[in-house]
């Protein structure tokens, strides 16, 4: 027999997302690649082979110590959140009972509020006030189960704390146990001091913030907020062009508050996803699984703004989008909850908990350029998963606004157990 570091034995249910390489598509959305009474075999932080614990057993022994039992649980890959804010100084409470009396989106910016607090906060922190909030920030991630996550910037709009915050967010995954893939979200909105001037904001953006973002060599991705009353089309489309031939691939903030062209834009671009979708056309998302565009909808956020409508997730599947999911962690939608987003993905965008756990990893992966590395559990692949105090994958969405994570590996090392972190990360 092979001896390996780990094995991980007697799942009640072993979710593998074992697949076809690419991101899931229609009714491959609904495979999740299930074993009964399943185990993983790990070395080295990779998963060796995975499959029914019997004939795991019968192929591999650990190398010292116990195998790990997953008696009663529910073994899936690790989350991977495609889409948060996680940089980020001062919090926006109080804007609660401004939604309540009715306030929209937009009228809270308007009044100062929303992303222009929190840029006046952030302006002003220090770098290691930046730093130790995503550390927080992560840490909660991670005792519910997320191991890979994407992080923007965007709450500078300046060239000083935009740098500071793509810093802090590359010194952080270096530091954490959560994998951090940096995005660059400069065009988030529109300064005060470009105020009336947005034309203006997208070029010195271009000329000036770009150039430096790309000697940082670490950014892998440009996204832009394509929405009424702040950036359009035409300017994201501008700003994205130059972003991708400075090596950065583009992602697009596209139809959240009203329908502007945002999914198709991001066809164009070659986008590697559009994000929201919230009012997306459906010649927009056709364009978008033409052009292999990944779909990753935020379903905290319509809740979080009290809507009644949420992406059109049926239709998208239908239309043979690759949808994905993510928290859109920020100081408006404030949850690092994988597991929520798969509870409202269920209830109020009815995809099924097959579909959206698909949507959670293996589509997630893919939609931050790291499908080949995370979000299934298939040889060769970083050793990254949860043991879910479930009886199986439909429970997660069953028994919501729980923490069902009991345990958490990151690359074949447990850093939760019982839903506490027990490998503390460094602080600065």
């Amino acid at each position: 027999m092979k001896k390996v570091d780990l094995i991980v034995i007697h799942a009640s249910e072993l979710v593998t997302m074992a697949g076809p390489g690419r991101p899931r598509k229609g009714a491959e959305m609904s495979d999740a690649g299930a074993i009964a009474d399943g185990a993983v075999a790990i070395t080295g932080g990779k998963v060796v082979a995975t499959g029914p614990t019997k004939g795991i057993l019968k192929r591999f022994e650990q190398e010292k110590g116990d195998n790990l039992d997953a008696s009663g649980r529910t073994v899936i890959p690790g989350f991977v959140d495609a889409h948060t804010h996680l940089v980020f100084a001062g919090s926006r409470e109080s804007e609660l009972e401004m939604k309540l009396q009715g306030k929209t989106y937009m009228d809270i910016l308007k009044a100062g509020g929303g992303i222009m607090r929190t840029v006046k906060a952030t302006r002003t922190a220090t770098d290691k006030v930046l730093f130790n909030g995503i550390m927080e920030r992560l840490d909660r991630m991670l005792s519910f189960g997320t191991t890979t996550a994407e992080g923007k910037s965007g709450y500078g709009l300046d060239i000083d704390t935009e740098l500071r915050s793509l810093k802090a967010l590359i010194v952080a995954g270096d530091a954490h146990e959560v994998d951090v893939v940096p995005t660059f979200l400069g065009a988030h909105a529109i300064p005060p001091e470009y105020a009336g001037r947005p034309d203006q904001y997208i070029e010195f953006m271009i000329s000036k913030v770009l150039p430096r973002v790309a000697k940082l060599k670490m950014v892998e991705f440009c996204d832009v907020f394509c929405e009424e009353g702040v950036f359009t089309v035409q300017q994201g489309r501008m700003l994205l062009k130059v972003a991708k031939a400075l090596g950065m691939r583009p992602k697009v903030h596209a139809d959240e508050i009203v329908r502007t062209g945002g999914a198709e834009m991001a066809a164009e671009v070659g986008a590697i996803s559009g994000d929201h979708l919230l009012r997306s056309s459906p010649e927009g998302i056709r364009k978008m699984a033409e052009a292999g565009v990944i779909g990753v909808l935020l379903p905290g956020t319509p809740f979080t703004l009290m809507q009644k409508e949420y992406s059109d997730a049926r239709g998208m599947i239908s239309a043979g989008l690759p949808v994905a999911l993510a928290t859109d962690y920020n100081p408006n939608c404030m949850t690092e909850s994988m597991q929520l987003m798969i509870a409202l993905a269920c209830y109020n965008m009815k995809m099924t908990p097959s579909e959206a756990l698909t949507a959670a990893t293996i589509n997630a992966a893919y939609a931050i350029g790291r499908g080949e590395l995370v979000g299934s559990l298939e040889a060769g692949k970083k050793a990254d998963m949860v043991l879910l105090d479930a009886p199986n994958h439909l429970f997660i969405p069953y028994h919501f606004g729980v923490n069902l994570a009991d345990t958490v590996l990151k690359e074949g090392a447990v850093v939760v157990r019982g839903g506490r972190l027990v490998k503390k990360s460094k602080r600065a």
